[in-house]
This record gives structure tokens, sequence and C-alpha cells, in this order.
């Protein structure tokens, strides 16, 4: 079923149920209204008739009764439907009957019951009313009406009939102007399908036209276009990448393929065999360091709920990596700064190797574009309540500005980096292991002065 049917079907729905309701609550307090109306009418009726019976003969003399008598008197030409009425004594003789004569029985219990008025309602608008007469110096009388609200009757069918012809029509106007709402609120969302469907990966530059609003429509079009800038950004990514991994990739194949072929042109001594074996061994050890670096960036770029987190220390990370680089490069200096309160865990939630192959970028970039620098590279480790905090300083050949804002694309290499050892992926990698586990990297640099790369995390209390 589609949207649109189903809104103009739950529209419909809704609107019949309303009108159902009140169409019900209109019926009913008008039948309610008529009834009351029509025992009031039966009551006087029953009055009537007393007052005729029982004083008929004896009419007082006092203004005030006389205007009543007079009232009642008008009101007993006015017969009603199928009206009869009687008059009981003490002990349940008729000794008066006004109107038609029939087999009705007036409830046994009224006779022995003492309230002023009693009603009865026997269906199909039919009622009896009893209402007790005392007659000075006679005693007290139960006076009984029947009768049949005819009028009533007629006029609620009507009503019935009006009411459920007015319910289907409603009914039928309700879906048809659902079906047009619907269309009317189902145009944007048809409009952003079909811009949808023509987007395809060779054509991410492509927005969707209804974002400028406020609505949720606009909302919808909005969160698309920014879903669409992250995936052409991706793609750009991935397409940057793949290029300059192959490049990268090339240069020691090349060199190894080169090396070999130049080896089997000729027979040569065992010393230019054990030269070009040197010469590939170098190669070889080069494509591995950057073949393993595409594989850690690849994982750093996982989804982070499929990376096992676990509760690590900082503070012995950071030991753990600076004795890491001590032992692959002997010459390194590095100078540990622990700034932490004394009171205050140095706790991390992350992944043990990931993390360590982030220090390890960090300090030996640190210590390679910094080599016959005065000071060593300082790495200061400093925490507050919330974040841990890795700072590491070198005071080495430092960077451009314009150069800074692309050290995290993946291969980019400075001018002045040009002739250190390196395949510029560290600080990507390592920036994209601090996104994994909620961190950041911040670089500050200045050209022939040094660099600053600080790690940030959130620290677990």
């Amino acid at each position: 079923m589609s949207i649109r049917l189903r809104l103009a079907l739950q529209f419909a729905a809704i609107v019949a149920i309303t009108l159902l309701l009140f169409s019900l609550l209109i019926y009913f307090f008008t039948a309610r209204s008529r009834g009351e109306v029509f025992e009031r009418s039966l009551r006087n009726r029953a009055l009537v008739v007393a007052h005729v019976y029982f004083d008929a003969g004896h009419p007082r003399s006092d203004e005030r009764h006389r205007s009543t008598y007079q009232r009642y008197l008008r009101q007993f030409y006015r017969t009603l439907p199928d009206e009869e009425v009687r008059i009981y004594d003490a002990q349940g003789k008729v000794v008066f009957r006004e109107g038609l004569s029939t087999a009705r029985r007036v409830p046994a219990d009224w006779f022995g019951r003492q309230e002023e008025l009693l009603v009865s309602e026997q269906g199909d608008w039919a009622y009896t009313v009893g209402l007790r007469y005392t007659v000075p110096g006679r005693g007290t009388f139960l006076v009984a009406a029947w009768s049949v609200d005819t009028d009533s009757r007629q006029m609620l069918g009507t009503l019935r009939g009006i009411l459920l012809l007015g319910l289907l029509t409603s009914l039928v106007l309700a879906g048809v102007g659902g079906w047009v709402f619907a269309d009317q609120v189902l145009r944007p969302m048809r409009q952003i399908v079909r811009e949808v469907s023509r987007i395809s990966a060779s054509d991410l530059h492509r927005r969707l036209s209804r974002a400028d609003g406020h609505d949720e429509v606009s909302q919808l079009a909005m969160t698309f276009n920014r879903l669409l800038d992250r995936l052409e950004t991706a793609f750009v990514g991935q397409r940057t990448f793949v290029r300059d991994a192959s490049h990268e990739l090339r240069t020691p194949l090349t060199v190894l393929i080169g090396e070999l072929e130049v080896a089997l042109l000729q027979p040569r001594e065992a010393e230019e065999y054990r030269h070009v074996m040197q010469s590939t061994l170098d190669a070889a050890r080069l494509l591995k360091d950057l073949t393993n670096g595409l594989l850690q960036i690849a994982r750093a770029s996982d989804d982070p709920s499929q990376v096992p987190l676990t509760r690590l220390r900082f503070d012995e990370l950071l030991l753990q990596a600076h004795d890491e680089v001590r032992r692959r490069h002997p010459t390194y200096r590095i100078d540990l700064d622990f700034q932490l309160p004394p009171d205050l865990d140095p706790v991390v939630e992350g992944n043990e190797p990931l993390l360590l192959v982030a220090m390890l970028n960090v300090l030996e970039n640190a210590c390679k574009f910094s080599r016959g620098a005065p000071r060593p590279v300082l790495a200061s480790l400093s925490a507050d309540a919330r974040r841990l905090r890795l700072v590491v300083s070198d005071w080495g050949v430092g960077m451009a500005e314009a150069d800074r804002l692309q050290v995290f694309v993946p291969f980019f290499r400075a001018d002045n980096a040009r002739g250190v050892p390196g395949h510029g992926i560290g600080l990507p990698l390592t920036n994209k292991i601090m996104e994994l586990h909620g961190g950041a990297v911040h670089v500050s640099s200045q050209l022939g002065q040094g660099t600053q790369v600080m790690l940030e995390l959130p620290r677990q209390a």
C-alpha cells in the first residue's frame, strides 16, 4: 500500500470516527431531551385530569389557583397519541378513566411507593407516568397516564437518516480531500526521489534542491546533502588514496625489478650479487613498511564497534612506546615529562596496538625531523578531569603553514621533508586512530623552529 493511499485512508478514518462520535452525541442528547419534554407533557396531562376530576365542581376562589386551573384546562384539550389517564384510589380501584380504554396495567409496586412522581418507559417511545394527588378530606389518589411519543419517534428517525447521509457524504469528501492532501504533501518527496535516482558514483557533486526551507522535507534534504558531502569527500579521498598508494608502491617495486633485471643481464661476481641482494632487501623492507602502514590505516578506519577496546593506563603506554623507539633507533633522544595530578589516574578506553602505533608515529616523526637539533624531543603528559593530553615537541625543521594544513592527507610530504625517510602516512594514520577513540590530533609548527603534536583522548573515570 502506498503512503499516499495510507494517508488518505487514515485521514478519512479520523474524520469518520470524529463525525460518528459527534452524531452519536447529537442523537443521544436529542433523544434524551425529547424524552424529558414528553414526560413533562404527560405529567401535565395527568395533573389536568386530576384537577378537572377533583376540582371541577369546587373551584377555589383565590386568583393563583384560578390561573393555574385555567392553564391546565387549556392543556386538557391537547390530547396526546394513544393517551389514557386513570385515577386510582388508595385501594387500587379505578375511580376515573380518560382517553382510550385499554388493558394497560400500572406497575404493581407503584401503589406501595411514596414518591410524588413515578415514570416507566416501556420502549418504542411508550411512557407511563404516575403522580400522587392528595385531596383534602378524601385521601391520596394515584393518577396514571399512558401515551406514545410518536413525534419524537418520527423526528429521531428523520434525524438518523440525516446524520447517516451526512456521515457518508463527509466520508467520501474526506477520502477525496485526503487523497488530494496526501498528493500535495508527498509531492516534495517524489521530487527528492527523482533527484536521488539521478545521483550515481560518477556525479556525487549533485545536491537535492529542496534544502533551503524549515520544514521536515527540507531537513531531510539538508541531511541527505550532508551525507552526499561526506560520501563525496570519502570517494575523493579513496581515489586519492588509491592513486597515491599505487604511486608509492610502484617505486619500491620498480627498484626491485630493476635491480634483479640488471643482475640477470650477465654473470657477476659474488660481491656484486651481494650488493644487488642488499638493494633488493632494502626495497623489500621499504615495501613491507609501506604495506603495513596501509593496512594500519585501513584498520583504523574500521567501525569503532568492531575494534576491541580495553581500559589502559596512558602513562604506561607512553613508557612502552618510548622503550620501543629506543630499541628501534638507539640514537634517538626523547625526554619524558609527566605532569599528572597525584590523585588522578591517566586511564583511557582504547585499543592498545593502535594507540601504541599512534604514539610511535608521533615520537619517531619528531626524532626524524629534528636530527641535529640542540635539544632532545620532549614528550609531556598532562590530564584533567575529562581529557588526557600528550604533547610531543621537537626543535627541528618545522613546516610552513600551507604544509601544516595538509599533514593529515595520506602520502603528503612537505618540500623540506623530501630527504627524510618516510611515506607520508604516519600522521594520517595517527589522526584516524584518534578519531576512532573519540580523540583528536592538533599540530602546530613554525618553519625552522620546530613542531608540536598534541594527542588528546577522553579520560575514563
